[in-house]
């Protein structure tokens, strides 16, 4: 769970600070990709700042989960909370109709099991707001002007939160692309044809504000100008990254080689004849 998600279920911490831009690129995405209000949405890793997101936008069926023991039910009413494992949900396959993490994936052990609990438990669709690990962020990774390990957001719950698996064991930031996305799911569901929405945004990093050198702490804030306009002029450049993973639906969005009967899928032998010569008995 991220600490993000800890500091918000607590009352304090890092993620109670987030910036008005993650928030506003977290709330256009969401509106975007589900725009059923009356939708029933599972939120992993979800704190108050989520809560506060949906309350906005008026959705009414709403399961936020989390590892975080200092979470109380009745801080996410009128909505439900749940203590569940990003990583191994409980839930059974299309529980909700939308499945949604934000900042959370990368404080799982195994990111892409996570994303794909998402996309078991999703009847509609799955959407995840993580960092985008583009040629920017690497150069920026190098010149350590950006956390590999996020170390910060431990100190920000206690010294004791917000790590890997909500441990006080900093996390590795495990950055995404759209190939990664795209082989994780593909590779989990080979029999489907999937369409892939992104979106991208961009925000100063959040790494400036808790440098305690302050040499450091002015090169990164010096750096946040020219990054605008490199993020404006290459939008896949940019620190915010969205990705929406729409469920395939039977037997329309089955791939041609995979026939659909009466629910039962099975290899399409005669769309493969078509185009494949049988080897030939010695």
């Amino acid at each position: 769970m991220a600490p993000e998600s800890a500091s918000r279920a607590s009352g304090g911490g890092e993620r109670d600070r987030l910036p008005d831009a993650r928030l506003g690129f977290y709330e256009k995405v969401v509106s975007a990709f589900m725009p059923d209000r009356s939708a029933s949405v599972l939120v992993v890793g979800g704190g108050l700042r989520d809560k506060e997101v949906f309350e906005k936008l008026h959705f009414q069926n709403v399961v936020f989960c989390n590892l975080d023991p200092r979470a109380t039910a009745a801080s996410f009413a009128p909505y439900q909370w749940s203590f569940q494992d990003a990583e191994a949900l409980t839930f059974e396959a299309g529980s909700f109709d939308y499945v949604v993490a934000h900042a959370v994936l990368h404080h799982c052990h195994s990111p892409h099991r996570a994303l794909l609990e998402m996309y078991r438990v999703a009847r509609r669709g799955a959407l995840g707001l993580e960092a985008r690990d583009s040629a920017l962020m690497r150069l920026f990774e190098r010149f350590q002007l950006t956390q590999l390990y996020e170390q910060t957001a431990v100190l920000q719950n206690d010294s004791r939160y917000g790590g890997v698996r909500n441990t006080a064991i900093p996390n590795f930031i495990f950055r995404w692309t759209e190939r990664e996305v795209e082989k994780t799911i593909k590779s989990y569901a080979p029999h489907a044809r999937h369409r892939f929405e992104y979106h991208y945004g961009h925000d100063a990093p959040a790494t400036a504000q808790f440098e305690a050198v302050g040499a450091k702490r002015a090169l990164i804030a010096a750096a946040a100008p020219f990054y605008k306009v490199f993020a404006a002029l290459f939008p896949k450049q940019q620190n915010l990254f969205a990705f929406c993973i729409p469920k395939p639906v039977a037997p329309g969005d089955m791939q041609p080689w995979v026939s659909w009967q009466e629910g039962v899928m099975s290899f399409n032998s005669a769309w493969a004849e078509r185009r494949y010569v049988r080897r030939l008995e010695p």
